[in-house]
């Protein structure tokens, strides 16, 4: 039943994975009632009754809500699908992977995902063949200030990676002078603040989107609001494209943390900690080019080369631990060029055979794909 924005359905017969058209953000109610139309639509030339239903396990999904309901009346199974998962799925799927096959390292970069501790997932290294996944590692956990407020206002995810990274009045007293000072401070911190320290409507998400979004606003793009949703991306990657060779890579911290939720068992020799990529360091070297008028383009470049430098080489790390010999890429962010080719080249030189999207979107129009796939895998047992 795919995702809410960007919205396809995927329908499997006799071997053969159907995706629907683009259907939009469900969140339109023109989107929602045309996807409930095509449903119909699509099973009549195609002969298709469904046996079962695949959905996201996001609770509020309307696409996902669709389908307990439909469960729930037709009496059909249901296969609630993870985020990232399904994601993963969808690039195996394409590139024909055997169902027998070997799990793979799976980098799942994109916006937002419903995570299986029931937090926002979105910088992901998942272990993961069709029937399951384990989560190995991920970008650190950021708020959200405002929620879903925090997608459409820039500045919003700048100050949260700043207070984390720096701290407020460090960085009055270190870069007062730099333009983002002044334009932060005309914004309500203090509530921010408060939303912050009491997680109220500021949710923890371990979001690649929200992370791009932060780096444009620090150098000006979008700040205070996105005309469009990934304009702020989309212009940081602009910029990086135009930009002359970096040598100076923005550096990112990479730390085991104890206590990973995962609904598959470890491999025996696992120390259970899921690892974690911090942008913490990338802020000070980003904030110090600010102050020294390093150019935007040079900016943009060091950090998605930064970025890619930092989750190519966890995953190769924990696709060596686990005896993985193939990387799968997918998720949103990947359809930015310059993340996508540094991140393959880097995972190529470690070794890393890396399966990506070609004819299914690596964003959240794929996911149905994923998620039926997932089902079907399931659906036949072992």
């Amino acid at each position: 039943m795919g995702g809410e924005l960007k919205a396809t359905f995927c329908l499997i017969k006799d071997g053969q994975a159907i995706l629907s058209q683009h259907q939009g953000d469900l969140e339109h109610p023109a989107a929602l009632d045309d996807y409930r139309k095509n449903l119909t639509l699509y099973g009549d030339p195609f002969a298709h009754a469904p046996a079962a239903l695949a959905a996201d396990r996001h609770p509020e999904y309307l696409s996902a809500k669709l389908a307990r309901e439909r469960a729930q009346s037709s009496h059909l199974p249901l296969v609630e699908v993870q985020h990232h998962h399904a994601h993963v799925a969808a690039c195996l799927a394409e590139n024909g992977r055997p169902l027998a096959a070997a799990p793979v390292l799976g980098v799942v970069l994109d916006g937002l995902g419903w995570g299986d501790d029931g937090t926002i997932w979105g910088g992901e290294l998942l272990l993961a063949d069709y029937r399951g996944c384990e989560r190995l590692g991920s970008l650190a956990p950021v708020a959200m200030p405002g929620g879903a407020q925090a997608v459409r206002e820039p500045w919003r995810n700048l100050y949260a990676h700043l207070a984390r990274a720096v701290g407020w009045p460090e960085m009055r007293q270190l870069f007062g002078r730099l333009a983002i000072c002044d334009r932060l401070a005309g914004k309500p911190l203090a509530t921010i603040d408060r939303m912050i320290a009491g997680g109220v409507n500021a949710p923890a998400a371990s979001s690649c989107g929200r992370l791009f979004d932060a780096v444009a606003a620090a150098i000006g793009l979008a700040f205070d609001r996105q005309a469009y949703e990934g304009e702020a991306a989309m212009r940081l990657e602009a910029l990086a494209a135009a930009a002359p060779p970096s040598s100076r890579p923005y550096p990112f911290d990479v730390l085991p943390r104890a206590g990973r939720k995962s609904a598959v068992t470890p491999a025996p020799g696992d120390d259970a900690k899921l690892w974690i990529i911090d942008p913490a360091p990338m802020w000070g070297a980003l904030l110090h080019d600010l102050a020294a008028d390093v150019p935007p383009a040079i900016i943009a470049a060091r950090f998605h080369t930064g970025l890619a430098a930092a989750v190519s080489d966890t995953a190769a790390r924990l696709a060596q631990r686990r005896g993985a010999d193939t990387a799968a890429l997918s998720g949103g962010c990947f359809q930015n060029a310059v993340l996508f080719d540094e991140t393959v080249r880097r995972l190529e030189a470690a070794g890393l055979a890396v399966l990506t999207h070609a004819a299914v979107p690596a964003n959240d129009g794929g996911l149905a794909l994923g998620q039926a796939a997932v089902a079907a895998a399931r659906l036949l047992g072992g």
